[in-house]
């Protein structure tokens, strides 16, 4: 489990496809999960400078691949105990939205992300979604996608400073949302057992 909130931007020195080598301050070990760019993959190789990651076929299908290359953001998964300061994230990444449109205003800059229909239904109006990794507040949703509002300090401290229209995000829509949305549309009917387990996800 993630929380959505970005720890460090780390270089990315390889990519074959499969095998994403990082140079990073953060130190894990072999086995452990991190999320790059919002996907949870497994810690292969440690070394000095960084570490190693690998992505499966399935990940390299779904992933915005292109983008493993510069800067990435890394977010450690999360410790027992830890603060939930964003939203709780899985690093399960659903599908690629596309950048519509940028928007400056007063207190931000607004970001319209165009997603496939088939997901909207898991994206509310004022709910949550993870971009790339970061926990973001969706603003409005209509038939195309959805608008987020990204604040100075969250352009200061992301990618986001440096993305154009027309770039592919990973996206994560709400957890809680995908149990909801998969319970309500099954011919079964959920058990006790289904809801004392979404109830303890909050």
């Amino acid at each position: 489990m993630f929380t959505g909130l970005i720890r460090e931007i780390a270089n990315v020195t390889r990519f074959d496809g499969k095998t994403l080598t990082l140079n990073s301050k953060y130190k894990p070990n072999t086995g452990d999960s991190i999320a790059i760019n919002g996907a949870c993959l497994t810690v292969t190789e440690v070394f000095n400078s960084g570490f190693s990651v690998e992505l499966t076929y399935e990940s390299q299908k779904l992933l915005a691949t292109e983008h493993l290359r510069g800067n990435v953001h890394i977010e450690p998964a999360m410790q027992l105990g830890d603060r939930v300061e964003g939203h709780i994230v899985q690093g399960h990444i659903d599908c690629t939205g596309i950048l519509k449109s940028i928007t400056k205003q007063k207190d931000g800059v607004d970001f319209f992300i165009e997603i496939d229909s088939e997901f909207l239904n898991l994206v509310i109006e004022k709910g949550s979604v993870a971009v790339d990794g970061i926990s973001l507040t969706i603003n409005d949703v209509d038939k195309n996608g959805f608008r987020l509002t990204i604040i100075n300090y969250t352009m200061n401290n992301t990618l986001f400073s440096s993305y154009k229209i027309g770039r592919r995000v990973n996206i994560e829509t709400d957890m809680f949302a995908r149990y909801i949305f998969s319970m309500l549309n099954t011919k079964k009917e959920p058990s006790w057992r289904d809801i004392d387990y979404i109830s303890a996800l909050y």
